[in-house]
């Protein structure tokens, strides 16, 4: 029996750098990982500016990354790379330059993906996350460092995707006075009413039936749910995907009277997150509350995984 077709895909994000090596199920057809890593390589700084840039170091540790993750990759003779760029290289002022650099050092092409296809990718690998199969109507929320996806499903079916320039290193660019103390109360109130004067004027509409779920995705997420484990004295896998409101505004009032050098210390939470944190947990709880929601589901099948499935398509045409 011949091994399964494998493709890999490096996502090249604004506070991370991810690979995924994937395959197809074997029943159900959707996309399955073989193989999952990251390192963290803020390629981002600055992205808040007026014109933004992606700097020296930036680039140059966004490009050690992804050779790093490309040789991780080989041992599984993935048929298909694709990399990927997301908010910080497209908004980035120099991007044709790592574009090139990435070119030229690997020999892979690096997509720079527009807003609206980033989040329709992430829509896409939503469809593989087998907690989902029976959910019909929801909303999909992914936050990054440089933008946030929002997602209408209908009938499984994407009725409106749209992104937003509210990732966290932005928006902590924007509203922090000082990443090194503690997140001030009218931080916090400029940051909220950001947050909702940009999704009413994007039109987003939340016009789903009240009980439908929210599910979100990002590495926001993710580090919430790695702490509360931690404090619970449970592994990642076995806690619940389910993070409510009253959970994350304790963790966020909790993170935010924290100086950074004391958030670097949180068990679960990333150190290279620390800084970013406070802001990102207050944008989700900004969302929910501008949708009104209780809870978040969290999902890892996102960008990744939408482009792992468009290439398993690819390849399955070629024969």
């Amino acid at each position: 029996m011949s091994e399964p077709t494998k493709v890999a895909v490096i996502d090249i994000g604004s506070n991370s750098i991810k690979l995924l090596v994937a395959r197809r199920g074997t029943n159900c057809g959707r996309v399955k990982p073989a193989h999952e890593s990251a390192l963290n390589a803020r390629i981002s700084a600055g992205i808040n500016r007026a014109e933004p840039r992606l700097s020296e170091e930036g680039m140059a540790v966004g490009l050690g990354a992804i050779e790093t993750l490309l040789v991780e990759a080989a041992p599984h003779q993935p048929q298909a790379i694709q990399l990927v760029a997301t908010s910080a290289v497209r908004d980035a002022l120099n991007r044709d330059e790592f574009i090139s650099r990435v070119q030229q050092a690997t020999g892979h092409t690096l997509r720079t993906l527009t807003g609206t296809e980033e989040a329709n990718f992430i829509g896409r690998g939503l469809l593989s996350d087998p907690a989902l199969v029976d959910a019909q109507d929801y909303y999909v929320f992914d936050l990054g460092g440089g933008s946030l996806e929002c997602l209408c499903f209908q009938q499984r079916s994407v009725t409106k995707a749209i992104s937003l320039p509210l990732g966290c290193v932005r928006l902590t660019e924007r509203f922090v006075a000082n990443r090194e103390a503690r997140l001030a109360p009218d931080e916090i109130a400029a940051l909220h009413h950001h947050v909702a004067a940009t999704l009413q004027a994007s039109g987003f509409a939340f016009h789903l039936p009240p009980h439908a779920p929210a599910i979100g995705t990002g590495g926001t997420l993710v580090s919430c749910r790695a702490i509360l484990a931690a404090r619970q004295g449970v592994p990642f896998a076995a806690s619940s995907p389910r993070l409510a409101v009253e959970s994350l505004a304790k963790l966020a009032r909790e993170v935010g009277a924290m100086p950074l050098n004391a958030r670097r210390e949180i068990p679960g939470l990333p150190s290279a997150r620390a800084d970013v944190f406070p802001v990102a947990v207050q944008t989700v709880l900004a969302l929910m509350g501008a949708g009104g929601f209780a809870a978040l589901q969290h999902s890892f099948y996102n960008l990744r995984y939408g482009i792992a499935d468009e290439l398993l398509k690819l390849c399955a045409n070629r024969g």
